[in-house]
């Protein structure tokens, strides 16, 4: 899955009144139904984005995309880029070979592959068949050596290379040429189920050949093009990225003139839509936002279920006060889940309830509910504190003279994270759990305190991906030295293990059944505490076509537009 962070994780989320990370993965298209104002259950898979075939879509136009922030990196391979924010943006320019339909199942896409096949099981060997017409925007084509430079580049062999996650690549053995510099040959030494995710998106060989270009190069504006979009310009003070057709792109042109990114505090977003400063408001888990879009006229509620979720991250890391998994556990008993979800989702989602399954989201096929482990029980969570040595005293519990103070980290400006933090605040205070909420600047909420475990507890959501194995595998393996995006550092062997098997496991029913094993052992971890599965919910002008709540797909951005 992705913080919204994508790449070799997943991908995180900081749109529209929530923060998102990624882990690595991918998207893809698919179609939908109009939605309404007034918000059913949106279907367990499926869109909702207003299609319209190609050539009834208006030529030209601009489309103000709104994003929390502009991105620290632009290389979403490196650990810093997997922000959900620069997954937009750069998925308007950089290859992404395999895209998620809506039923969260990788496609190839037509304008990079002719074809790709598994054409081996032992060992298991991938030959892609690239379109001779991609090439990148100084004309070099894609070819072989790209995969093989991002191979070398993710799989964990250079540390110089500071990457959001190396599964997927760590397993290959080879990457070659087929019978032309189009065609790939991907030999694997172990087997690996979720194939389809790697080389997702695929960075140039210039890039991944070079760590101080994979680390750095792209840090203040993306490189290079290989898409229906390229970069234009960047405007930090004003805090805006613009990307223009690709005149070198060889697939249909895109629709609109140009995209701009505009960078605005979520809570500025419902205003700067109503008064067309946005193209679109993405609602997001903001039952405030759903409202405030129900009252701006000609306005149209699209909803989908979306692989994306909140949660509360857990800082487990040795030294730190959550350190201990009892604790952990004996905490996330005090927490009612249902009451988060309703008061978040419930207008927007009827029926919506907290989530179950670190790795699956519902209407993926292999979900199941494992959350009984940290059921809500104040009475059973006050007396395994007590048994732990936290014992009360005044108001609040300590053990051995330090009082039982968490500190809550969220970023300015997101209502979620704030709404989620004073409930949390208020539920603990009851088993005698102090938690001290702690609002940092949104810019470098992730750099400065995610990634580096500045916290106690965190909220934020994951971007999952249609191989959601894989893209969390960074999410939940400890390994000493290495951080990827286990931000609170808690895990164990058998965890690493079944990670381990459920990579490697191609029969999908034996895959999920030790999903659900991991799954269950990630919730006796105490690991993270799920929230909600984040509705996919946007409110945009009834012209606006092939866009909106892309569910599990991904977008095809040469179709987003303005209808005839």
């Amino acid at each position: 899955m992705k913080p919204s962070r994508r790449g070799a994780g997943l991908v995180a989320l900081a749109a529209a009144t929530a923060l998102v990370l990624s882990a690595c993965g991918g998207s893809g298209g698919g179609s939908g139904t109009a939605g309404d104002v007034t918000g059913g259950a949106p279907p367990a898979a499926g869109n909702d984005i207003n299609p319209v075939a190609y050539d009834q879509v208006r030529d030209g136009g601009d489309f103000l995309w709104s994003i929390d922030s502009l991105p620290p990196q632009f290389n979403y391979n490196q650990l810093d880029g997997t922000e959900r924010d620069n997954a937009d943006i750069i998925d308007s320019m950089i290859p992404k070979i395999m895209k998620g339909d809506a039923q969260s199942v990788y496609q190839p896409d037509p304008d990079y592959l002719e074809s790709v096949e598994l054409t081996s099981t032992n060992p298991q060997v991938v030959t892609y068949k690239l379109n001779p017409k991609a090439a990148w925007y100084d004309g070099r084509p894609i070819d072989w050596t790209d995969f093989e430079a991002q191979w070398k580049a993710l799989n964990g062999s250079d540390p110089a290379y500071i990457v959001s996650g190396t599964t997927g690549y760590d397993v290959i053995q080879s990457v070659t040429q087929g019978a032309t510099p189009q065609e790939v040959v991907v030999t694997y030494k172990s087997p690996f189920a979720d194939w389809r995710g790697n080389f997702v998106p695929l960075y140039p060989r210039e890039t991944n050949s070079d760590p101080k270009v994979f680390n750095e190069g792209w840090i203040n504006q993306p490189l290079t093009s290989a898409g229906p979009f390229k970069f234009e310009s960047i405007d930090t003070t004003a805090k805006r990225l613009t990307v223009v057709r690709n005149e070198k792109w060889w697939g249909k042109p895109a629709k609109l003139d140009r995209i701009v990114y505009v960078a605005l505090a979520q809570a500025a977003q419902a205003d700067a839509y109503a008064n067309g400063s946005l193209s679109f408001l993405e609602i997001g888990p903001s039952v405030a936002t759903f409202q405030r879009a129900q009252q701006v006229p000609d306005t149209v509620i699209r909803k989908a279920n979306g692989l994306n979720y909140r949660h509360i991250t857990f800082n487990g890391a040795p030294g730190s006060i959550l350190e201990d998994p009892k604790l952990r556990l004996a905490i996330m008993k005090g927490i009612d889940r249902n009451v988060i979800t309703q008061s978040q989702i419930g207008p927007i989602v009827p029926g919506a309830k907290p989530l179950g399954n670190h790795l699956y989201v519902e209407g993926q096929e292999g979900y199941e509910d494992h959350s009984g482990v940290v059921a809500f029980d104040p009475e059973k969570a006050k007396s395994e504190l007590d048994a732990l040595g936290w014992t009360l005293q005044g108001n609040v519990r300590a053990k051995d003279g330090k009082q039982l103070v968490i500190r809550d980290v969220i970023p300015t400006g997101t209502p979620v994270s704030e709404a989620e933090a004073r409930i949390v605040q208020q539920q603990l205070a009851a088993i005698g759990v102090q938690v001290n909420i702690d609002t940092v600047p949104v810019d470098n909420f992730f750099e400065q305190f995610v990634y580096v475990g500045n916290f106690d507890i965190t909220h934020f959501a994951w971007l999952g991906t249609p191989s959601p194995i894989s893209s969390s595998s960074g999410i939940y393996r400890l390994v000493d030295g290495t951080v990827a995006q286990n931000y609170g550092r808690i895990g164990n062997q058998k965890i690493n293990d079944l990670l381990v098997q459920a990579n490697a496991e191609l029969d999908p029913a034996k895959q999920r059944a030790i999903v659900n094993e991991l799954d269950q052992e990630v919730w006796n971890t105490g690991h993270s505490l799920l929230l909600y599965q984040r509705p996919d919910a946007f409110a945009l002008k009834p012209n606006i076509v092939n866009f909106g709540a892309r569910g599990f797909a991904d977008y095809n951005y040469t179709l987003i537009g303005f209808a005839k």
